[in-house]
C-alpha cells in the first residue's frame, strides 16, 4: 500500500509541475513578443505582462498584472544585472581628441559607471576613410586608448575594460575613400 501511495504521490508531483512564461515590458517602451509552441500549435504573447502556464504539455494563456509579477518575481528581477548599454563618442578629424559634445557625453558615461561598479566595458575605436588603412588602424586604437585612459582617471578599473581599433572597417556612414565624415570618427563604449 505504501509503495502504491508513494508512486501516486510522485506522479501527482510530476503531473503538477508547470512552466510559466511572462512577457515583461520593454525598458525602452518598444514592442516585444514571444511565441510558445505546444501540442495545440503556437501561441503569441505580445502585450506587457501577457503570461502562459504550461501544464501537462498544454499552454494556458492569461493576463498577469504588474503587481502580480512583482509579488511573484520581485526578488529575482531585483537580482538581475542592469541591461547592457552603448554610448558613442565623436572625435576631431585626424586626432584622438573628443569633440566638445562628446566631452559632455563622457561625463554621462562616468556617472553611469559610478552606478554600476561591476560593469565591464568594451571600447572600440573607429575612423573615417581619410588616410591609409594602416594609419587609420593606429588612430582608431589611439582613440580607444584615449577614452580608456579618461575612464581609468575617473576611477574605473583597467582590468574591467577591453579596447580595440577597427580603423575604417566598420563605417557608421558608408563613404568613398578619403571622405571626411564626422560620424565615422567615433569610439563605441559597450557597457555590460
Amino acid at each position: 500500500m505504501n509503495k502504491w501511495l508513494s508512486c501516486v504521490a510522485v506522479l501527482f508531483l510530476f503531473g503538477c509541475a508547470s512552466e510559466r512564461v511572462v512577457l515583461l515590458p520593454s525598458p525602452e517602451g518598444g514592442k516585444s513578443a514571444v511565441v510558445l509552441r505546444d501540442a495545440n500549435g503556437e501561441q503569441e504573447l505580445s502585450q506587457p505582462y501577457a503570461a502562459s502556464v504550461r501544464r501537462l504539455g498544454l499552454s494556458h494563456p492569461y493576463q498577469a498584472s504588474a503587481e502580480e509579477v512583482q509579488a511573484r518575481y520581485g526578488a529575482t528581477l531585483e537580482a538581475m544585472p542592469p541591461r547592457p548599454v552603448s554610448h558613442v563618442l565623436y572625435f576631431v578629424s585626424g586626432a584622438d581628441q573628443l569633440t566638445e559634445a562628446s566631452m559632455v557625453e563622457l561625463d554621462t558615461v562616468r556617472r553611469l559607471l559610478a552606478e554600476r561598479p561591476a560593469a565591464e566595458l568594451v571600447v572600440i575605436g573607429h575612423t573615417d576613410t581619410v588616410g591609409s588603412r594602416e594609419s587609420n588602424d593606429e588612430l582608431s586604437r589611439q582613440r580607444a586608448a584615449s577614452v580608456r585612459a579618461m575612464l581609468i582617471e575617473a576611477g574605473f578599473p583597467a582590468d574591467k575594460m577591453e579596447i580595440a581599433g577597427r580603423g575604417e572597417r566598420e563605417l557608421l556612414v558608408p563613404t568613398a575613400n578619403e571622405v571626411d565624415e564626422p560620424r565615422n570618427r567615433r569610439v563605441e563604449i559597450n557597457i555590460r
